[in-house]
């Protein structure tokens, strides 16, 4: 696999977890990195991205909460989440994607995704 997560599991609301992307084939190359999340029959949705600079941009769901960030040294991209809710319970997946025109200011879009995790699960109880 060339992209493969880690660091899920389960919290109680208010908690954190750190989820790790390990991905030497994208991280220090011209590919956007982001997360995405899938919930029980809901769609995947954009969850944060980092673009080849290091802009970030969020969702206004998670935005102040999460935190993307990459290690160009460790090929790794992480996710920080704190103040979990129990809607923040879902699949969620690493991605490597074009970049957008500019600089990034939305999480990525799936139609621009070349490659997929295999999702790490993430449950928050209340």
């Amino acid at each position: 696999a060339q992209l493969v997560e880690s660091g899920g599991g389960s919290v109680q609301a208010g908690g954190s977890l750190r989820l790790s992307c390990a991905a030497p084939r994208y991280t220090y190359s011209g590919y956007c990195m982001g997360w995405f999340r899938q919930a029980p029959e809901k769609e995947r949705e954009g969850v944060a991205s980092i673009d080849r600079s290091g802009s970030t941009a969020y969702s206004e769901f998670v935005k102040g909460r999460f935190t993307i960030s990459k290690d160009n040294a460790k090929n790794t991209l992480y996710l920080e989440m704190s103040s979990l809710k129990p809607e923040d319970t879902a699949m969620y997946y690493c991605a490597a994607s074009f970049c957008p025109p500019g600089t990034i200011d939305r999480p990525l879009s799936v139609s621009t995704v070349v490659s997929w995790g295999q999702g790490t699960q993430v449950t928050v109880s209340a």
